[in-house]
C-alpha cells in the first residue's frame, strides 16, 4: 500500500510537473518583448525578411510576447552574432538573424566569430538561398567569357562577406577579373554605386533582387552571369559557380564557401536558452511559414516560402565543422 501510495503521488508530480512546463513558455513570454536582431543595415533583404517574420511570429509563440526588430551592424553581421551568442540574455527573449556566410567562416577558422555554429539554437530560415553574380548593363559584360577577358569592378561590403567572396570565387575558379572594391556600408550602398557608375556589380541573392529591384529586372539593367545554390526555376541558362569549375577539389571548397545558401536567412537563438522555450519557438516560427496572411504578403512581395527547420541547419552547422581539413585550408583565403 505504501509503495502504491508513493507510486501515485510520484506519478501526480511528474504530471503536475509536466503541466508548469506546458505553461511555463506561455507564462514566460507573457508580457515581455522579443527582441529580433538584425546583423545588417536597414532596407535589405535581410532586413526586410527578419521584419516580415518578427510581424507574424508574435502571435504564434504562447503567451504572445511583443516583437521588435533591431539591426545591429557590424564586422559584416559578426557583432550581431558575437553579441547573441556572448551577451544577449539567454532567457528566449532574443533571437538574431544571422548572416549565413557567418558558419563558414567560423568553420574554417576566420579570426572574429567569437561562437561555435553547431551550438546555436537554430529556429528557422524562410527559404534557402541563391547567390548570384549581377553586372549593370553599361559593363559590356553579359558572359562568363567576356569577364574573363575584360577588368570590372565589382563593389562590396567588407572582406570575408558573401559580397566579397563570391566575386573572388570567380575568379579562383572561374577565371574571371573582377576588381573588387570593399568599404561600402550595405547593398544598398553598392546599388547606389552601379547607377552611378561607380561600380559595375555586385553580388546578391537571387531573391533579394527581385525583393527590392524589380525594377531593374523589368528594365534589363542587370544581367546575372552566374549562380550558385538551389537551381532556380527562372535563372535557365546561367551557369552555376560548381558547374564552371574545373575539378572535384574546387567543387568540393565552393560547396564549403557557399554553404551559406543552404541556411538560407536563419533566425537562431544562443546555447542556454531553455529547451521548451527553443522548442516554442521552432514551432512558432513554421507556424508562421504556414500563416495565410503571411504568406499572402511573402507571395505580394515575390518571396519563395521553403522553409529550412532549426534541426536541419543544426545539422548543416555540425556538417561544416566536420569538413576535412585540407578542404578548410583551401577555403580559408577567400573568406577571412
Amino acid at each position: 500500500m505504501r509503495m502504491a501510495r508513493l507510486t501515485l503521488i510520484a506519478l501526480i508530480a511528474a504530471l503536475y510537473s509536466s503541466a508548469c512546463q506546458a505553461q511555463s513558455v506561455a507564462e514566460f513570454y507573457r508580457g515581455k518583448t522579443l527582441t529580433v536582431l538584425i546583423g545588417v543595415s536597414a532596407g535589405g533583404e535581410y532586413d526586410f525578411l527578419a521584419r516580415l517574420v518578427a510581424r507574424f511570429i508574435g502571435g504564434h509563440i504562447p503567451g504572445n510576447p511583443t516583437v521588435v526588430a533591431q539591426n545591429m551592424v557590424g564586422a559584416g553581421g559578426i557583432t550581431e552574432a558575437n553579441y547573441l551568442y556572448n551577451v544577449a540574455p539567454k532567457d528566449g527573449t532574443f533571437i538574431g538573424m544571422i548572416q549565413n556566410a557567418l558558419p563558414t567562416m567560423q568553420a574554417v577558422g576566420v579570426s572574429g566569430p567569437q561562437f561555435d555554429s553547431a551550438k546555436f539554437n537554430w529556429i528557422g530560415s524562410i527559404a534557402p538561398t541563391v547567390e548570384t553574380l549581377a553586372l549593370w548593363h553599361t559593363s559590356g559584360v553579359t558572359s562568363i567569357e567576356q569577364a574573363r577577358q575584360k577588368e570590372i569592378v565589382i563593389g562590396a561590403v567588407g572582406r570575408g562577406g558573401i559580397t566579397y567572396t563570391f566575386p573572388l570565387m570567380m575568379n579562383e575558379f572561374a577565371g574571371t577579373k573582377f576588381k573588387i572594391v570593399v568599404g561600402y556600408p550595405g547593398g544598398n550602398d553598392v546599388n547606389l554605386a552601379m547607377e552611378r557608375g561607380e561600380a559595375m556589380g555586385r553580388n546578391n541573392t537571387w531573391s533579394s533582387w527581385k525583393i527590392t529591384k524589380k525594377d531593374w529586372l523589368a528594365k534589363k539593367l542587370i544581367s546575372i552571369l552566374a549562380y550558385e545554390g538551389p537551381k532556380p526555376a527562372d535563372l535557365n541558362g546561367v551557369p552555376s559557380l560548381q558547374e564552371l569549375a574545373t575539378n572535384d577539389a574546387d567543387r568540393q571548397a565552393i560547396r564549403l564557401i557557399a554553404a551559406g545558401t543552404r541556411f538560407g536567412r536563419p533566425l537562431a537563438a544562443a546555447p542556454g536558452v531553455p529547451v521548451d522555450r527553443v522548442a516554442a519557438l521552432r514551432e512558432a516560427f513554421m507556424a508562421t511559414m504556414k500563416d495565410p496572411e503571411f504568406l499572402k504578403e511573402a507571395a505580394a512581395n515575390d518571396i519563395d516560402v521553403d522553409p529550412v527547420d532549426g534541426e536541419t541547419m543544426r545539422k548543416v552547422a555540425e556538417e561544416l565543422i566536420a569538413t576535412p581539413q585540407a578542404i578548410k585550408d583551401r577555403a580559408l583565403p577567400m573568406v577571412q
